[in-house]
């Protein structure tokens, strides 16, 4: 009997886990309130259908779930207990690419009560960085080694030749989520000491990796790395650091957008106001007060932050429009939904150009017989114009290969879970290779090639 999947959504990368997973002969169901997008997944494949549903409709969820064999939640995130606890009851298994919440980590026991796996954070990042990092890491230990020092850095960036706007930047997936991402605080391991980066300091020092067949990126530190000395086993490591790729250009602009308070999410009354408008409203709170009347609001800008005002950031506000007398046609709103909604309007990824995937891993081991070296792994990976983009595959691909394996009886584990044991780590890896998406290793680099 043909097995039967579930799709709950019809996302930015929904098309690579159904397209695959209708390869290898599963019957697959898109549910989905955006019907159109998740017809033209399924197009005239005899295993599969749509169906309209809406995410709040747990009835007709609890129905879907029970006449299927697994479920993929691509909801965001917030929907995802609520579809495990449907599919613990029907002792369903479950995939996500999301990562695990507490909510989630607290169904662990009611997960293996009713003999299921809801396997979470089987993406890109997480999941792919995941998995490549533990395999080395399992591999250094295995050779009673030590994890001194660890690096984990990934970015979803526009390729080399599509980046031509002064932030180098386009959206290829989530764009709210890539602006919400630069209100983040961060905290990371260096040399034994704990480093806490308030939000306000997120953009001020990234340090830059020259990565091959790309050139120089920038790297600012994302979210909390520290809890990855647990997540990974690594309790012996004095630095563990996770960060973001950008290519230069984007940290000394978003910079300069923050310390103006532009993506805050208090709202205020903006009604009637022009961009430029809205930019002396933020520097008046600030407490600055124009020196000449009738000043280009740049000037301004320059004069309230202590920055050239030939500097490359305002060279990118100025080209975003946030400089501009058009009137913005907002009531009350937050400068954070404004200058997101300009970023999308102008920095969308065009049909005809690649984004590409850049993930690289540093590690510093040390052995019993004093030895130590440096290991890297890299992944470069580039979308294709017209069909899936780079980070829709590799986000995809690795959920889709895990419901692949777990309906085989590949992935025999129950409970709540994330990709970092061997049994599912291992075989989903080399056949992410066998697609095309591998990571390239090297061992026994000198220790100058570690992050400085």
């Amino acid at each position: 009997m043909t097995q039967k999947v579930l799709i709950l959504g019809a996302g930015l990368v929904a098309r690579p886990i159904v397209k695959h997973l209708l390869s290898k002969g599963f019957f697959v169901t898109v549910a989905s309130n955006t019907p159109d997008r998740a017809t033209g997944m399924i197009g005239d494949h005899p295993s599969g259908k749509t169906v309209y549903w809406e995410a709040t409709d747990e009835p007709a969820l609890d129905s879907l779930i029970a006449a299927h064999d697994l479920t993929v939640s691509i909801l965001p995130y917030t929907f995802h207990v609520m579809v495990a606890r449907h599919c613990i009851a029907h002792k369903k298994n479950m995939v996500t690419t999301s990562y695990v919440k507490p909510e989630m980590r607290e169904l662990d026991g009611k997960a293996k009560e009713a003999g299921i796996i809801i396997l979470n954070e089987i993406g890109l990042d997480p999941g792919i960085d995941h998995m490549s990092a533990m395999r080395i890491i399992d591999r250094i230990h295995s050779k009673e080694g030590a994890v001194l020092e660890f690096y984990s850095i990934c970015g979803a960036l526009p390729a080399p030749e599509a980046a031509g706007n002064p932030f180098r930047y386009k959206f290829s997936w989530s764009p709210k989520g890539v602006v919400m991402a630069g209100n983040n605080d961060a905290l990371y391991l260096r040399q034994g000491k704990i480093v806490n980066v308030p939000t306000r300091e997120l953009f001020n020092d990234p340090f830059t990796v020259q990565f091959p067949s790309v050139g120089k990126l920038e790297v600012y530190p994302n979210r909390d790395s520290i809890a990855y000395r647990d997540i990974y086993c690594i309790p012996e490591a004095r630095s563990v650091y996770r960060g973001t790729f950008r290519f230069k250009g984007w940290c000394e602009s978003l910079n300069v957008i923050k310390q103006l308070g532009l993506i805050s999410y208090e709202k205020s009354d903006l009604s009637g106001m022009s961009f430029a408008d809205m930019v002396g409203k933020q520097l008046k709170s600030l407490g600055y007060k124009a020196g000449i009347a009738n000043r280009n609001i740049r000037f301004d800008v320059s004069d309230c932050l202590g920055i050239p005002v030939d500097s490359h950031a305002l060279d990118a506000m100025e080209w975003l429009g946030l400089f501009e007398d058009k009137p913005m046609n907002r009531a009350t709103d937050s400068t954070f939904e404004v200058v997101s909604d300009l970023m999308i309007e102008k920095m969308g990824l065009g049909e005809n150009e690649r984004d590409m995937v850049v993930l690289q891993h540093t590690f510093l081991a040390a052995y019993s017989d004093g030895r130590k070296e440096v290991i890297r792994s890299r992944m470069l990976d580039f979308g294709t114009p017209s069909t899936d983009t780079s980070i829709a595959r590799t986000v995809a691909l690795p959920a889709a290969i895990g419901v692949e394996m777990i309906l085989k009886g590949e992935i025999r584990e129950t409970g709540v879970h994330i990709p970092v044991i061997p049994s599912i780590y291992e075989p989903v890896l080399n056949a992410l290779e066998a697609l095309g998406i591998k990571m390239t290793e090297e061992f026994g680099l000198p220790l100058s090639e570690n992050i400085k």
